[in-house]
């Protein structure tokens, strides 16, 4: 009877021991810095439960059986087993990183490889960063991240584009660099960034496989998707902002306005314009009229994912409203997306993946960048004047010394009406299908559709006379519908042969084709004069005669490629590529359509040899180096061949009859521009690996430049309306440089963790030749004066060109020893501008015109911080760029403009200044483009600074929330640098006459609040 009590007691507590289960929680990082790995995988093993970490790195499961066995892993480091004995919350897993298979897995078009392996200069941006710098636009969060990238803002209203440019100015065609979306062709300026898994920049020959479009660099953009075999994951984040100018010009108030127009109609022997300047005060700061401050912008972001053993699935949605700090609603954009991401094993043959994004913005626009910009009329119009007269309407500025373009800028924000709306649907469709060991085909088919309409309003108005008035209402609506599809197949063949020699080979081919149409037209005498009646279908009104209403276009272009690359590497330590492209394209002419490029990468990881040893200053090093040849087509349909897009009139039968004219002159010989892409590197690990070194030294040439508008005779009809002359091929450009970069993080304790980053970049741009004409000017100064830049052999790209200064002259005696200026439309007199004789030829003309700025900074380099202690995380991102010059346009040449403060600094006397000239309203030379004008726009500019806290996990998951952070931040925080205009980093996108300033909209200060919870 004992031993049947002793079975059962035993019975009992073997039940219960084998039906006991925990929970377990904590963090898996990385061991030696202590930084959490997101996304990490945990399986319990031989089953098919698991789950992933969070952002933080934080993970929990629940019911485990006991002594059941968790497997950690991650991409580059060892697998960490870890066995379940007893409920654990605290569980701290530190991830070896694995010498074999070093750092995360890269895409590098049509596949990817392990960093280790990687002979190409290659840099990645990952989903951490963008959480932490909250960009707008997905463009923003590669400025100061990425060496060998510049990021410049056209301008600061919302939603207005931005350039990038991937080691330089090439061509002074489309500069833009090719953006991949998930395998096909995209635009990076309509994703919400926190749908972004990583972004990789590609910056030299390992391009190549893009061909025809990759010479300007390309960017590969990975989605975030579900992942496998993880339980159900929403994720919400949320910010409110608040923006501010981050900078306003000083202009003088309404006494010192006064008296300075006093002092320079004084000088000009005119009576003055104010007898009595007592009461003035300080009168009207325009600037704080139009610019306001506490303007909101709202972020709100919602996704799900997860994953099954064969099925995985992202769904997320994203709204954000972002008001403008001038003008605030006028200048508005709104922008929605959606997107769901799917995976699915079909079989252990064949996997299918879709994703696919739609996006809705909405855009409302100021008048900028100009001589009718709002910015413009608020730096210049007089603050003497009121905003207001005395029956509450809209002062009207005289044009007496103001001339007949100045308006009052609240008027003209008031009675600006537009609107334009965007749809677009974009994404692919692929398969995997593994044909046999080895072999994997892959095909995929990507598209882009998009609809935009746009509407805009001229209201009759009456301005006392500008040409701004409109006597007769109108409205301007189009429709424009855009489309295009690649279908991409390809097989990738994956073998090793005697345990040391591996290859990878991939052969495909693309199609590609584009097309659209867009259709404008303009409707007369609007009912009521009313914005709220804006509509061709309520206009009735003729056009004026002469004058055709309506417009349209249609396009279809077409490419066609095949591509071929192979990998091999010998131990792991050899490595070398090489990559062929075959492209045609309608673009050019039958004999010129096809475009073979070439590229070939070597590597050597040296601390994988046997007598590198065990190096405990330097754990890996790996030297590479590529050179290949990169396409560029990016020009208008049609160039080779004569189309009939000119006008022309004619006479039938006694009368005059508007028709039809050839257009652009066409070019037969027309080819492809080639980028031939040089670059030498080395990665280095340091400090048991706590320390990455990338450096690289590169060149790149661009060769037969696709050129627009080469003059050429009369005779052929160029001058003509809708005429122009051909596009050449007519020159080459070369950029040449050096990147570094180091990143270092280190985990001090289990409570503070820090890493630190610094790039630089040193560039250098020069024309080396250009076919049928000296130069190529562009950009506009002033008024009625000369293109101030230009592209010309032996020059950078872009460069300015104008009169050298050499001080003021302070007596008549000087005048007099100095050559005569009288060429530049006025004698010089005591206080003017003193030109430099360059030429020596004893007088001052435009042939003295030289080198006077350069556009192109000679360095840019960003810094950033992050630490992390306990809850408490901290980061900042900022962006400095050296030896850039800004041309200061934005200041009027009217008499009676007002000036900015620097003007009381002018020269009154003999030795009173020897940089700014006298005030006058006298014929003078001083406001003639020179260096003067020119101003270096040197700058550093704290870009995102950002504080949060993480609840902790357990007080959070009690309300069913894995993770629940707050923070704060501010972006744009401050920007320094001695340039006196709005931006010093702004630029027009022009690759000749970019750097010009007409009063760029600032970049606002944005205060933001948010928070950030996954379930």
């Amino acid at each position: 009877m004992k031993s049947n009590y002793l079975l059962i007691i035993f019975l009992f507590f073997s039940t219960f021991g084998f039906a006991q289960s925990y929970d377990i929680g904590g963090i898996v990082n990385e061991k030696g810095s202590g930084f959490p790995i997101p996304g990490a995988n945990i399986q319990i093993k031989n089953t098919n439960k698991g789950t992933t970490t969070d952002f933080d790195g934080a993970f929990s499961l629940k019911g485990i059986s006991s002594g059941a066995t968790v497997v950690f892993s991650y991409i580059g480091y060892k697998n960490f087993e870890y066995i379940v004995t007893t409920n654990n919350s605290n569980i701290k897993i530190s991830l070896e990183t694995d010498a074999k298979s070093l750092d995360e897995v890269v895409v590098i078009g049509y596949g990817s490889q392990k960093k280790r392996e990687v002979t190409g200069a290659v840099s990645v941006v990952d989903s951490k960063a963008l959480e932490i710098l909250k960009p707008i636009k997905i463009e923003q969060a590669l400025q100061g991240t990425v060496s060998g990238v510049n990021v410049t803002t056209t301008s600061g209203s919302p939603g207005a584009a931005l350039d990038i440019r991937i080691r330089g100015i090439a061509t002074n065609g489309d500069n833009r660099p090719l953006t991949i979306i998930d395998g096909y062709i995209g635009e990076l300026g309509l994703l919400n960034p926190n749908d972004v898994e990583s972004i990789t920049v590609l910056k030299d020959a390992q391009a190549a496989i893009y061909g025809s479009t990759g010479a300007n660099g390309v960017i590969l953009i990975t989605t975030k998707m579900g992942r496998k075999n993880s339980k159900s994951k929403i994720a919400f984040n949320s910010y409110v902002g608040f923006q501010e100018s981050s900078r306003k010009l000083p202009t003088l108030n309404a006494t010192e306005y006064a008296l300075l127009l006093n002092e320079s109609y004084a000088n000009a022997g005119k009576p003055l314009p104010y007898t009595n300047v007592t009461g003035l005060g300080k009168g009207t700061n325009w600037q704080d009229e139009v610019i306001s401050d506490g303007v909101p912008v709202i972020s709100h972001d919602l996704s799900f994912s997860g994953g099954s053993e064969k099925i995985t699935y992202a769904v997320s949605g994203s709204h954000l409203d972002q008001e403008g700090i001038v003008g605030k609603t006028k200048s508005g954009f709104l922008r929605n997306t959606a997107r769901i991401s799917l995976g699915a094993d079909v079989s252990e043959r064949l996997k299918l993946k879709t994703n696919v994004i739609y996006t809705y913005f909405n855009r409302k626009t100021l008048p900028e960048n100009g001589n009718a910009s709002v910015l413009l009329n608020a730096v210049n119009s007089p603050s003497t004047i009121s905003p207001y007269d005395s029956n509450g309407d809209f002062t009207k500025l005289p044009i007496q010394g103001l001339g007949n373009e100045m308006i009052n800028p609240l008027a003209q924000i008031a009675n600006s009406y537009n609107d334009y709306n965007f749809k677009k649907i974009s994404g692919n469709f692929g398969l995997d299908y593994k044909l046999f060991n080895g072999f994997v085909l892959t095909s995929t088919i990507g598209f882009n559709s998009s609809n935009s309409e746009s509407k805009t309003f001229a209201k009759i108005l009456d301005y006392g006379g500008k040409v701004f008035d409109v006597t007769r209402s109108s409205v301007s609506q189009n429709a424009v519908n855009n489309n295009d599809y690649s279908f991409d197949i390809y097989g990738t063949y994956t073998k090793k042969i005697a345990d040391n020699h591996n290859f990878v080979a991939t052969i495909g081919n693309t199609i590609f084709k584009e097309w659209g149409n867009g259709l404008y037209a303009t409707g007369y005498d609007v009912p009521n004069n009313s914005w709220e009646f804006a509509d061709i279908s309520l206009t009735k009104g003729a056009p004026a005669p002469g004058i055709v209403p309506v417009s349209s276009y249609v396009f279809d272009e077409r490419k066609l490629s095949y591509f071929g690359r192979i990998q091999y590497d010998f131990k792991g330590k050899y490595l070398l590529s090489a990559m062929l492209r075959r492209d045609s394209s309608t673009k050019f002419g039958p004999g010129n359509k096809v475009g073979y490029f070439p590229s070939f990468t070597a590597g050597w990881i040296m601390s994988d040899e046997g007598f590198y040893g065990e190096s405990k200053l330097i754990n890996f090093i790996k030297l590479r180096a590529s050179y290949g040849t990169l396409g560029n087509d990016r020009i208008p349909n049609n160039s080779y061949i004569s189309q009939l897009t000119g006008e022309a009139t004619y006479v039938f039968d006694g009368a005059l009859v508007n028709g039809l004219a050839t257009g652009q002159i066409p070019n037969p010989d027309l080819k492809w521009e080639e980028a031939k892409k040089f670059d030498v590197g080395v990665d280095m690990k340091l400090f048991e690996s706590k320390v990455n070194v990338v450096a690289d030294y590169f060149i790149d040439t661009r060769a037969d430049l696709l050129i627009p508008n080469i003059p050429t005779s009369g005779i052929n009809g160029s001058g003509a309306p809708g005429a122009a002359s051909p596009t050449i091929n007519a020159g080459t450009v070369k950029n040449s440089g050096f990147e570094f970069s180091v990143d270092y993080k280190n985990s001090f304790s289990d409570n503070f963790s820090m890493s630190v980053g610094y790039n630089v970049t040193f560039l250098k741009n020069e024309v080396l030749k250009l076919n049928g004409v000296d130069f190529i000017e562009g950009g506009v100064f002033g008024i009625g004066q000369l293109p101030p830049a230009r592209m010309q052999v032996g020059q950078p790209i872009g460069y300015f060109y104008g009169y050298k200064t050499d001080g003021i002259f302070q007596n008549q005696a000087e005048v007099d020893a100095h050559p005569s200026q009288i060429a530049l439309g006025a004698n010089a007199a005591p206080g003017d501008i003193r030109f430099v004789d360059t030429n020596g030829d004893n007088k001052i003309d435009a042939n003295d015109r030289t080198n006077i700025g350069d556009p192109i900074p000679a360095a840019t380099m960003g810094f950033n911080l992050q630490f992390n202690y306990k809850a408490i995380d901290f980061a900042m991102y900022t962006f400095a760029s050296v030896g850039n010059d800004m041309v200061r346009n934005y200041e009027s040449i009217y008499d009676n403009a007002n000036h900015l403060t620097y003007a009381l600094d002018r020269w009154t006397g003999e030795g009173t200044s020897n940089s700014v000239p006298r005030v006058t309203t006298a014929a003078s030379a001083n406001k003639i483009f020179s260096d003067y004008f020119v101003e270096d726009a040197s700058f550093i500019r704290i870009q995102n600074i950002q504080l949060g806290y993480t609840l902790d996990s357990k007080y959070s998951e009690k309300s069913g929330i894995s993770k629940l952070r707050l923070y704060a931040g501010v972006n744009n925080l401050y920007t320094f640098t001695k340039y006196r205009g709005f931006d010093p980093g702004a630029s027009n996108g022009q690759p000749i006459g970019g750097g010009i300033d007409d009063g760029f909209y600032p970049i606002p200060r944005t205060y933001m609040l948010g928070l950030n919870i996954n379930f």
